[in-house]
């Protein structure tokens, strides 16, 4: 994961235009970028990005754009899928872009994944 410092700036400018609580995190030579606390998209090889699940997948897969592969072809996939080309010039179209994928990280704070559940202890009488 390589990410130009012109590129990730000429990112953060754009997706500030359309949230003002953007911001940037180092991550494993990439860019994490969050709105607020929660991370919704990545950077890499200046490539940007977006977190999906089954609410905005269809957009991703009708625009052409397919997931992130940190290890190449044939490797993990992860639930980002490139912003569609041109997206990062137009505060109106990318939008819907950007608030869908947040929208996918709030609803995955909900679904964090648990240990196991507790159990519950008669008390002898």
């Amino acid at each position: 994961m390589s990410v130009s410092e012109s590129f990730k700036t000429y990112v953060l400018e754009q997706l500030g235009r359309v949230r003002p609580d953007i911001r940037p995190r180092a991550m494993f030579g990439g860019v994490g970028i969050y709105a607020g606390d929660r991370i919704f998209g990545l950077i890499d090889d200046d490539v940007v990005y977006l977190k999906v699940d089954d609410g905005n997948r269809e957009a991703f897969e009708s625009a052409g754009m397919g997931p992130f592969q940190p290890f190449g072809p044939g490797g993990e996939v992860m639930q980002y899928y490139e912003l569609p080309e041109g997206m990062l010039d137009e505060p109106d179209l990318l939008r819907p872009w950007v608030e869908g994928a947040v929208d996918v990280a709030l609803r995955a704070k909900g679904r964090k994944k648990t240990a196991g559940t507790p159990r519950t202890v008669k008390k002898k009488r």
